[in-house]
Protein backbone atom coordinates (compact mmCIF):
# COMPACT_ATOMS: atom_id res chain seq x y z
CA UNK A 1 0.00 0.00 0.00
CA UNK A 2 2.70 2.52 0.59
CA UNK A 3 4.85 1.55 -2.95
CA UNK A 4 0.80 2.70 -4.28
CA UNK A 5 0.85 6.17 -2.34
CA UNK A 6 4.32 6.78 -3.21
CA UNK A 7 3.50 6.59 -6.83
CA UNK A 8 0.65 8.26 -6.71
CA UNK A 9 2.81 11.48 -4.60
CA UNK A 10 5.07 11.14 -7.28
CA UNK A 11 2.16 11.15 -10.61
CA UNK A 12 0.96 14.36 -8.52
CA UNK A 13 4.69 15.67 -8.65
CA UNK A 14 5.23 15.09 -11.74
CA UNK A 15 1.73 17.08 -12.44
CA UNK A 16 2.79 19.93 -10.28
CA UNK A 17 6.59 20.42 -12.46
CA UNK A 18 4.96 20.32 -15.45
CA UNK A 19 2.13 23.10 -14.81
CA UNK A 20 5.03 25.46 -13.60
CA UNK A 21 7.57 24.58 -16.38
CA UNK A 22 4.67 25.95 -18.23
CA UNK A 23 4.06 28.96 -16.67
CA UNK A 24 7.58 29.74 -16.15
CA UNK A 25 8.04 29.08 -20.28
CA UNK A 26 4.73 31.37 -21.14
CA UNK A 27 4.95 33.77 -18.29
CA UNK A 28 9.15 34.18 -20.00
CA UNK A 29 10.36 35.00 -16.97
CA UNK A 30 8.30 38.04 -16.36
CA UNK A 31 6.48 37.22 -13.10
CA UNK A 32 6.99 40.11 -11.41
CA UNK A 33 5.84 42.23 -14.70
CA UNK A 34 2.57 44.36 -15.16
CA UNK A 35 1.99 42.15 -18.11
CA UNK A 36 2.41 39.12 -15.62
CA UNK A 37 0.31 40.78 -13.27
CA UNK A 38 -2.44 41.66 -15.63
CA UNK A 39 -2.43 39.09 -18.06
CA UNK A 40 -1.15 35.89 -17.22
CA UNK A 41 -2.85 34.29 -14.36
CA UNK A 42 -2.89 30.41 -12.93
CA UNK A 43 -3.38 30.66 -9.28
CA UNK A 44 -6.21 29.20 -7.38
CA UNK A 45 -7.55 32.72 -6.84
CA UNK A 46 -7.74 33.38 -10.10
CA UNK A 47 -9.36 30.14 -10.64
CA UNK A 48 -12.01 31.81 -7.84
CA UNK A 49 -12.56 34.54 -9.33
CA UNK A 50 -13.15 32.85 -12.89
CA UNK A 51 -16.19 30.63 -11.49
CA UNK A 52 -17.55 33.72 -9.57
CA UNK A 53 -17.25 36.01 -12.01
CA UNK A 54 -18.43 33.41 -15.06
CA UNK A 55 -21.19 31.71 -12.57
CA UNK A 56 -23.46 34.90 -12.12
CA UNK A 57 -23.80 37.26 -15.10
CA UNK A 58 -26.98 38.53 -16.81
CA UNK A 59 -28.78 35.85 -15.02
CA UNK A 60 -28.92 38.45 -12.20
CA UNK A 61 -31.34 40.25 -14.14
CA UNK A 62 -33.37 37.11 -14.63
CA UNK A 63 -33.76 35.75 -11.16
CA UNK A 64 -36.08 37.70 -9.90
CA UNK A 65 -38.26 36.86 -12.85
CA UNK A 66 -37.91 33.55 -11.89
CA UNK A 67 -39.07 34.41 -8.28
CA UNK A 68 -42.21 35.43 -9.84
CA UNK A 69 -42.69 32.23 -11.58
CA UNK A 70 -42.26 30.06 -8.64
CA UNK A 71 -42.80 31.97 -5.42
CA UNK A 72 -39.77 33.47 -2.78
CA UNK A 73 -40.02 30.42 -0.89
CA UNK A 74 -38.99 27.63 -3.68
CA UNK A 75 -36.50 30.24 -5.55
CA UNK A 76 -34.58 30.61 -2.22
CA UNK A 77 -34.83 26.89 -1.61
CA UNK A 78 -33.60 26.01 -4.70
CA UNK A 79 -31.17 28.24 -5.83
CA UNK A 80 -28.91 26.74 -2.60
CA UNK A 81 -29.99 23.04 -3.86
CA UNK A 82 -28.51 23.74 -7.27
CA UNK A 83 -26.18 25.82 -6.00
CA UNK A 84 -24.90 22.46 -4.00
CA UNK A 85 -25.89 20.40 -6.76
CA UNK A 86 -23.68 22.64 -8.83
CA UNK A 87 -20.67 22.60 -6.87
CA UNK A 88 -20.98 18.89 -6.58
CA UNK A 89 -20.81 18.27 -9.93
CA UNK A 90 -18.02 20.82 -10.84
CA UNK A 91 -16.17 18.73 -7.88
CA UNK A 92 -17.20 15.30 -10.17
CA UNK A 93 -15.75 17.10 -13.19
CA UNK A 94 -12.34 18.32 -11.56
CA UNK A 95 -11.48 14.58 -10.17
CA UNK A 96 -11.83 13.38 -13.56
CA UNK A 97 -9.97 15.73 -15.31
CA UNK A 98 -6.81 14.84 -12.85
CA UNK A 99 -7.50 11.17 -12.90
CA UNK A 100 -7.18 11.97 -16.99
CA UNK A 101 -4.22 13.59 -16.85
CA UNK A 102 -2.43 11.86 -14.11
CA UNK A 103 -2.91 8.77 -16.21
CA UNK A 104 -1.39 10.72 -19.39
CA UNK A 105 1.80 12.19 -17.61
CA UNK A 106 2.32 8.47 -16.89
CA UNK A 107 2.30 7.73 -20.69
CA UNK A 108 4.92 11.08 -20.72
CA UNK A 109 2.47 13.23 -22.95
CA UNK A 110 3.18 16.38 -22.34
CA UNK A 111 0.20 19.35 -22.98
CA UNK A 112 2.42 21.93 -23.66
CA UNK A 113 0.55 24.37 -26.47
CA UNK A 114 -2.39 22.51 -25.37
CA UNK A 115 -5.73 23.11 -23.78
CA UNK A 116 -7.37 19.97 -22.17
CA UNK A 117 -11.29 19.63 -22.83
CA UNK A 118 -13.83 18.15 -21.51
CA UNK A 119 -14.88 16.37 -24.37
CA UNK A 120 -10.87 15.08 -24.23
CA UNK A 121 -11.08 13.89 -20.72
CA UNK A 122 -14.15 11.97 -21.23
CA UNK A 123 -12.60 10.49 -24.85
CA UNK A 124 -9.40 9.13 -22.42
CA UNK A 125 -11.35 8.09 -19.96
CA UNK A 126 -14.33 6.21 -21.34
CA UNK A 127 -14.25 6.44 -25.71
CA UNK A 128 -14.59 7.90 -28.97
CA UNK A 129 -18.76 7.83 -28.43
CA UNK A 130 -18.52 9.93 -24.83
CA UNK A 131 -16.13 11.95 -26.48
CA UNK A 132 -18.68 13.35 -29.30
CA UNK A 133 -21.91 12.54 -26.37
CA UNK A 134 -19.43 15.33 -24.36
CA UNK A 135 -18.26 17.64 -27.66
CA UNK A 136 -21.73 17.97 -28.79
CA UNK A 137 -24.17 18.75 -25.81
CA UNK A 138 -20.57 21.32 -24.10
CA UNK A 139 -20.69 23.09 -27.69
CA UNK A 140 -24.45 23.63 -28.04
CA UNK A 141 -24.61 25.05 -24.77
CA UNK A 142 -21.55 27.31 -24.78
CA UNK A 143 -23.11 28.09 -28.14
CA UNK A 144 -26.21 29.42 -26.88
CA UNK A 145 -24.70 30.69 -23.32
CA UNK A 146 -22.72 33.10 -25.85
CA UNK A 147 -26.03 33.84 -27.58
CA UNK A 148 -27.64 34.36 -24.37
CA UNK A 149 -24.64 37.25 -23.75
CA UNK A 150 -25.63 39.10 -26.98
CA UNK A 151 -28.99 39.41 -26.00
CA UNK A 152 -28.54 40.76 -22.62
CA UNK A 153 -26.07 43.28 -23.73
CA UNK A 154 -29.49 44.51 -26.29
CA UNK A 155 -31.44 44.27 -23.56
CA UNK A 156 -29.59 46.38 -21.00
CA UNK A 157 -28.49 48.91 -23.04
CA UNK A 158 -31.58 49.72 -24.30
CA UNK A 159 -32.51 51.18 -20.80
CA UNK A 160 -29.76 53.93 -21.49
CA UNK A 161 -30.31 54.43 -24.89
CA UNK A 162 -33.61 53.16 -26.90
CA UNK A 163 -33.11 55.38 -29.75
CA UNK A 164 -32.04 52.25 -31.25
CA UNK A 165 -33.55 49.19 -31.24
CA UNK A 166 -32.76 45.93 -29.36
CA UNK A 167 -31.81 44.25 -32.68
CA UNK A 168 -29.53 46.83 -33.88
CA UNK A 169 -27.80 47.18 -30.71
CA UNK A 170 -27.30 43.43 -30.97
CA UNK A 171 -25.56 43.61 -34.30
CA UNK A 172 -23.43 46.36 -32.36
CA UNK A 173 -22.61 44.09 -29.57
CA UNK A 174 -22.27 41.58 -31.31
CA UNK A 175 -19.16 42.84 -33.64
CA UNK A 176 -17.92 44.25 -30.20
CA UNK A 177 -17.88 40.98 -28.41
CA UNK A 178 -16.41 39.18 -31.41
CA UNK A 179 -12.81 41.07 -30.82
CA UNK A 180 -12.64 38.31 -27.87
CA UNK A 181 -10.76 36.37 -30.37
CA UNK A 182 -7.75 38.25 -29.40
CA UNK A 183 -7.78 36.77 -25.95
CA UNK A 184 -5.59 33.32 -26.19
CA UNK A 185 -6.54 31.51 -23.18
CA UNK A 186 -7.95 31.08 -19.44
CA UNK A 187 -4.60 32.16 -18.46
CA UNK A 188 -4.98 35.62 -19.72
CA UNK A 189 -8.53 36.67 -18.01
CA UNK A 190 -6.86 37.61 -15.06
CA UNK A 191 -7.95 40.69 -14.44
CA UNK A 192 -10.76 40.97 -16.37
CA UNK A 193 -12.61 37.84 -13.58
CA UNK A 194 -11.64 40.51 -10.90
CA UNK A 195 -13.11 43.55 -12.75
CA UNK A 196 -15.94 41.04 -13.61
CA UNK A 197 -17.19 40.01 -9.96
CA UNK A 198 -17.33 44.04 -9.17
CA UNK A 199 -19.54 45.00 -11.85
CA UNK A 200 -21.59 41.87 -10.83
CA UNK A 201 -21.43 42.77 -7.07
CA UNK A 202 -22.31 46.29 -7.74
CA UNK A 203 -25.26 45.52 -9.79
CA UNK A 204 -26.66 42.89 -7.44
CA UNK A 205 -26.61 45.00 -4.55
CA UNK A 206 -27.80 48.21 -6.76
CA UNK A 207 -30.76 45.84 -7.46
CA UNK A 208 -31.62 45.13 -3.91
CA UNK A 209 -31.05 49.05 -2.49
CA UNK A 210 -32.66 50.29 -5.50
CA UNK A 211 -35.66 48.03 -4.50
CA UNK A 212 -36.08 48.42 -0.87
CA UNK A 213 -35.97 52.16 -1.48
CA UNK A 214 -38.47 51.83 -3.98
CA UNK A 215 -41.00 50.09 -1.86
CA UNK A 216 -43.29 48.02 -2.69
CA UNK A 217 -45.43 49.00 -5.68
CA UNK A 218 -49.25 50.23 -5.19
CA UNK A 219 -51.51 46.81 -5.30
CA UNK A 220 -48.54 44.89 -5.63
CA UNK A 221 -48.94 40.72 -5.36
CA UNK A 222 -47.02 38.00 -4.62
CA UNK A 223 -49.09 34.97 -5.92
CA UNK A 224 -46.44 32.60 -7.50
CA UNK A 225 -46.84 29.88 -8.04
CA UNK A 226 -49.93 29.82 -10.21
CA UNK A 227 -48.72 27.32 -12.92
CA UNK A 228 -46.90 23.91 -13.24
CA UNK A 229 -45.48 25.72 -16.40
CA UNK A 230 -44.57 28.75 -15.08
CA UNK A 231 -43.07 27.18 -11.86
CA UNK A 232 -40.89 24.92 -13.81
CA UNK A 233 -39.38 27.56 -16.01
CA UNK A 234 -38.34 29.21 -13.09
CA UNK A 235 -36.55 26.49 -11.96
CA UNK A 236 -34.73 25.58 -14.96
CA UNK A 237 -33.65 29.06 -15.15
CA UNK A 238 -32.03 28.68 -11.44
CA UNK A 239 -30.78 24.86 -12.45
CA UNK A 240 -29.17 26.97 -15.59
CA UNK A 241 -27.50 29.66 -13.13
CA UNK A 242 -25.44 27.80 -11.33
CA UNK A 243 -24.72 25.06 -14.21
CA UNK A 244 -21.86 27.58 -15.39
CA UNK A 245 -19.01 25.42 -14.90
CA UNK A 246 -19.37 23.85 -18.69
CA UNK A 247 -15.69 25.57 -18.47
CA UNK A 248 -14.46 23.86 -15.22
CA UNK A 249 -11.39 21.90 -17.44
CA UNK A 250 -10.56 24.88 -18.97
CA UNK A 251 -10.00 26.89 -15.95
CA UNK A 252 -8.47 24.25 -14.12
CA UNK A 253 -5.92 23.79 -17.04
CA UNK A 254 -4.78 26.99 -16.63
CA UNK A 255 -3.95 26.92 -13.31
CA UNK A 256 -0.73 25.78 -12.09
CA UNK A 257 -1.85 23.34 -9.41
CA UNK A 258 -5.30 22.45 -10.63
CA UNK A 259 -5.39 19.68 -8.11
CA UNK A 260 -6.09 22.50 -5.94
CA UNK A 261 -9.65 23.35 -7.91
CA UNK A 262 -11.44 20.51 -6.06
CA UNK A 263 -13.26 23.01 -3.69
CA UNK A 264 -13.06 26.41 -5.14
CA UNK A 265 -16.41 26.21 -7.35
CA UNK A 266 -18.04 26.03 -4.10
CA UNK A 267 -16.57 28.74 -2.45
CA UNK A 268 -17.46 30.50 -5.56
CA UNK A 269 -21.12 29.54 -5.00
CA UNK A 270 -21.41 30.32 -1.62
CA UNK A 271 -20.07 34.06 -2.35
CA UNK A 272 -22.60 33.88 -5.54
CA UNK A 273 -25.51 33.51 -3.25
CA UNK A 274 -24.66 37.04 -1.43
CA UNK A 275 -25.39 38.20 -4.89
CA UNK A 276 -28.25 36.49 -6.03
CA UNK A 277 -30.75 35.57 -3.23
CA UNK A 278 -31.07 39.31 -1.73
CA UNK A 279 -31.15 40.74 -5.31
CA UNK A 280 -33.90 38.50 -6.39
CA UNK A 281 -35.86 38.84 -3.07
CA UNK A 282 -35.95 42.53 -2.91
CA UNK A 283 -36.58 43.25 -6.55
CA UNK A 284 -39.60 40.51 -5.94
CA UNK A 285 -41.13 42.10 -2.61
CA UNK A 286 -40.99 45.56 -4.60
CA UNK A 287 -42.51 44.96 -7.73
CA UNK A 288 -44.22 40.79 -7.34
CA UNK A 289 -45.98 39.52 -10.41
CA UNK A 290 -45.75 43.27 -12.53
CA UNK A 291 -42.07 40.89 -12.96
CA UNK A 292 -43.88 37.79 -15.25
CA UNK A 293 -43.90 40.47 -18.06
CA UNK A 294 -40.47 41.97 -17.35
CA UNK A 295 -38.14 39.22 -17.82
CA UNK A 296 -35.16 41.90 -17.10
CA UNK A 297 -35.44 43.37 -13.63
CA UNK A 298 -33.97 46.92 -15.20
CA UNK A 299 -36.85 47.76 -16.55
CA UNK A 300 -39.18 48.14 -13.42
CA UNK A 301 -36.26 50.29 -11.39
CA UNK A 302 -36.29 53.90 -12.06
CA UNK A 303 -33.88 55.47 -14.05
CA UNK A 304 -31.14 56.81 -12.32
CA UNK A 305 -27.25 57.68 -12.38
CA UNK A 306 -27.20 54.97 -9.85
CA UNK A 307 -28.75 52.57 -12.71
CA UNK A 308 -26.77 53.54 -15.72
CA UNK A 309 -23.79 52.80 -13.97
CA UNK A 310 -25.37 48.90 -13.39
CA UNK A 311 -26.06 48.71 -16.92
CA UNK A 312 -22.94 49.65 -18.47
CA UNK A 313 -20.84 47.53 -15.49
CA UNK A 314 -23.31 44.59 -16.87
CA UNK A 315 -22.87 45.36 -20.28
CA UNK A 316 -18.72 44.87 -19.77
CA UNK A 317 -19.23 42.01 -17.69
CA UNK A 318 -21.35 40.44 -20.87
CA UNK A 319 -18.56 41.15 -22.76
CA UNK A 320 -16.34 38.95 -20.74
CA UNK A 321 -18.99 36.11 -19.95
CA UNK A 322 -19.38 35.93 -23.66
CA UNK A 323 -15.33 35.61 -23.72
CA UNK A 324 -15.49 33.01 -20.86
CA UNK A 325 -18.36 30.95 -23.14
CA UNK A 326 -16.21 31.31 -26.32
CA UNK A 327 -13.15 30.49 -25.51
CA UNK A 328 -13.53 26.63 -25.42
CA UNK A 329 -15.46 27.27 -28.48
CA UNK A 330 -12.58 29.08 -29.94
CA UNK A 331 -10.09 25.72 -28.94
CA UNK A 332 -12.17 23.39 -30.19
CA UNK A 333 -12.80 25.04 -34.04
CA UNK A 334 -8.85 25.71 -33.88
CA UNK A 335 -8.27 21.98 -33.28
CA UNK A 336 -10.43 21.18 -35.90
CA UNK A 337 -8.81 23.97 -38.56
CA UNK A 338 -5.38 23.09 -37.10
CA UNK A 339 -4.01 26.24 -35.57
CA UNK A 340 -3.89 25.39 -32.06
CA UNK A 341 0.06 25.19 -31.91
CA UNK A 342 0.02 28.23 -33.79
CA UNK A 343 1.55 30.70 -31.77
CA UNK A 344 0.76 33.66 -33.80
CA UNK A 345 -2.47 35.38 -31.28
CA UNK A 346 -2.90 37.05 -35.18
CA UNK A 347 -3.57 33.70 -36.97
CA UNK A 348 -5.67 32.10 -33.78
CA UNK A 349 -7.55 35.31 -33.54
CA UNK A 350 -8.44 35.36 -37.59
CA UNK A 351 -9.11 31.10 -37.75
CA UNK A 352 -11.43 32.36 -34.71
CA UNK A 353 -14.08 34.28 -35.96
CA UNK A 354 -16.32 32.28 -37.77
CA UNK A 355 -17.27 30.90 -34.79
CA UNK A 356 -18.69 34.22 -33.76
CA UNK A 357 -21.32 34.29 -36.78
CA UNK A 358 -23.67 31.86 -36.08
CA UNK A 359 -23.82 33.12 -32.29
CA UNK A 360 -24.44 36.39 -33.57
CA UNK A 361 -26.84 35.29 -35.85
CA UNK A 362 -28.91 33.13 -33.34
CA UNK A 363 -29.10 36.04 -30.79
CA UNK A 364 -30.98 37.75 -33.68
CA UNK A 365 -33.34 34.74 -34.38
CA UNK A 366 -34.32 34.29 -31.14
CA UNK A 367 -33.87 37.60 -28.56
CA UNK A 368 -36.16 36.28 -25.78
CA UNK A 369 -34.42 37.38 -22.74
CA UNK A 370 -35.05 35.15 -20.03
CA UNK A 371 -37.42 32.49 -22.04
CA UNK A 372 -33.78 31.27 -23.70
CA UNK A 373 -32.83 30.99 -20.34
CA UNK A 374 -34.70 28.48 -19.34
CA UNK A 375 -35.14 26.20 -22.24
CA UNK A 376 -30.82 26.19 -22.85
CA UNK A 377 -30.85 25.59 -18.86
CA UNK A 378 -33.73 22.20 -19.03
CA UNK A 379 -32.44 20.94 -22.22
CA UNK A 380 -28.64 21.68 -22.58
CA UNK A 381 -27.39 22.73 -18.99
CA UNK A 382 -28.96 19.78 -17.14
CA UNK A 383 -27.11 17.04 -19.34
CA UNK A 384 -23.88 19.33 -19.93
CA UNK A 385 -22.79 19.99 -16.50
CA UNK A 386 -24.96 17.74 -14.14
CA UNK A 387 -26.28 14.24 -15.58
CA UNK A 388 -23.15 13.69 -17.65
CA UNK A 389 -20.05 14.34 -15.53
CA UNK A 390 -22.08 11.91 -12.70
CA UNK A 391 -22.56 9.83 -15.08
CA UNK A 392 -18.64 9.52 -16.42
CA UNK A 393 -17.71 9.49 -12.67
CA UNK A 394 -19.24 6.24 -12.23
CA UNK A 395 -18.42 4.80 -15.01
CA UNK A 396 -14.66 5.57 -14.61
CA UNK A 397 -14.68 4.49 -11.19
CA UNK A 398 -17.07 0.88 -11.99
CA UNK A 399 -14.07 -1.49 -11.51
CA UNK A 400 -12.45 -2.36 -8.12
CA UNK A 401 -9.45 -1.73 -9.96
CA UNK A 402 -9.99 1.88 -10.93
CA UNK A 403 -11.63 2.63 -7.71
CA UNK A 404 -7.97 0.87 -6.04
CA UNK A 405 -5.62 3.41 -8.12
CA UNK A 406 -8.09 6.36 -8.29
CA UNK A 407 -5.61 9.75 -8.57
CA UNK A 408 -7.83 11.46 -6.07
CA UNK A 409 -9.18 10.04 -2.51
CA UNK A 410 -12.27 10.35 -1.74
CA UNK A 411 -13.95 13.37 -0.01
CA UNK A 412 -13.55 13.96 3.77
CA UNK A 413 -16.95 14.11 3.66
CA UNK A 414 -18.41 10.93 1.82
CA UNK A 415 -15.31 8.56 2.45
CA UNK A 416 -17.25 5.77 0.69
CA UNK A 417 -17.73 4.78 -2.88
CA UNK A 418 -21.47 3.42 -2.20
CA UNK A 419 -22.36 7.11 -0.90
CA UNK A 420 -20.72 8.44 -4.05
CA UNK A 421 -22.96 6.13 -6.31
CA UNK A 422 -25.88 7.00 -4.25
CA UNK A 423 -25.44 10.74 -4.51
CA UNK A 424 -24.36 10.62 -8.31
CA UNK A 425 -27.52 8.35 -9.16
CA UNK A 426 -29.99 10.60 -6.79
CA UNK A 427 -28.50 13.40 -9.01
CA UNK A 428 -28.86 11.82 -12.86
CA UNK A 429 -32.65 10.93 -11.79
CA UNK A 430 -33.53 14.22 -10.49
CA UNK A 431 -32.08 16.63 -12.72
CA UNK A 432 -33.25 14.33 -16.00
CA UNK A 433 -36.97 14.14 -14.67
CA UNK A 434 -37.45 17.58 -12.78
CA UNK A 435 -34.99 19.64 -14.89
CA UNK A 436 -35.01 17.70 -18.02
CA UNK A 437 -38.09 16.53 -18.56
CA UNK A 438 -40.80 18.93 -16.49
CA UNK A 439 -38.03 22.19 -17.20
CA UNK A 440 -38.07 20.96 -20.66
CA UNK A 441 -42.04 20.21 -21.12
CA UNK A 442 -42.52 24.13 -19.54
CA UNK A 443 -39.47 25.97 -20.58
CA UNK A 444 -40.53 24.76 -24.19
CA UNK A 445 -44.20 25.85 -23.94
CA UNK A 446 -42.77 29.22 -22.17
CA UNK A 447 -40.62 29.67 -25.34
CA UNK A 448 -43.01 29.12 -27.57
CA UNK A 449 -45.61 31.33 -26.50
CA UNK A 450 -42.59 34.13 -26.64
CA UNK A 451 -41.77 33.11 -31.07
CA UNK A 452 -46.12 32.90 -31.16
CA UNK A 453 -46.13 36.20 -29.73
CA UNK A 454 -42.67 38.28 -30.40
CA UNK A 455 -42.23 36.09 -34.06
CA UNK A 456 -39.30 34.87 -34.59
CA UNK A 457 -36.09 38.04 -35.62
CA UNK A 458 -38.63 40.46 -32.82
CA UNK A 459 -36.89 43.47 -33.27
CA UNK A 460 -37.43 44.87 -29.99
CA UNK A 461 -38.72 42.05 -27.03
CA UNK A 462 -40.50 43.39 -24.82
CA UNK A 463 -40.31 47.14 -25.75
CA UNK A 464 -42.79 48.98 -24.35
CA UNK A 465 -45.31 50.01 -27.09
CA UNK A 466 -44.25 53.85 -27.17
CA UNK A 467 -42.11 56.15 -26.39
CA UNK A 468 -44.36 57.66 -23.24
CA UNK A 469 -43.70 54.15 -21.58
CA UNK A 470 -39.80 54.81 -21.88
CA UNK A 471 -38.99 54.09 -18.11
CA UNK A 472 -42.07 52.40 -16.99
Amino acid sequence: MSSEKQAEEAIVSSLNETMEHEEEDQGDNSVFSVKSLLWHGGSVYDAWFSCASNQVAQVLLTLPYSFSQMGMLSGIILQVFYGVLGSWTAYLISVLYIEYRTRKEKENVSFKNHVIQWFEVLDGLLGPYWKAIGLAFNCTFLLFGSVIQLIACASNIYYINDKLDKRTWTYIFGACCATTVFIPSFHNYRIWSFLGLGMTTYTAWYLTIAALVHGQVEGVTHQGPTKLVLYFTGATNILYTFGGHAVTVEIMHAMWKPQKFKYIYLLATLYVFTLTIPSASAVYWAFGDQLLNHSNAFSLLPHSAWRDAAVILMLIHQFITFGFACTPLYFVWEKVVGMHDTKSICLRAVSRLPVVIPIWFLAIIFPFFGPINSAVGSLLVSFTVYIIPALAHMLTYKSASARKNAAEKLPCFLPSWTAIYAVNTAIVIWVFVVGFGLGGWASMTNFIKQVDTFGLFAKCYQCPPSPSSKHH
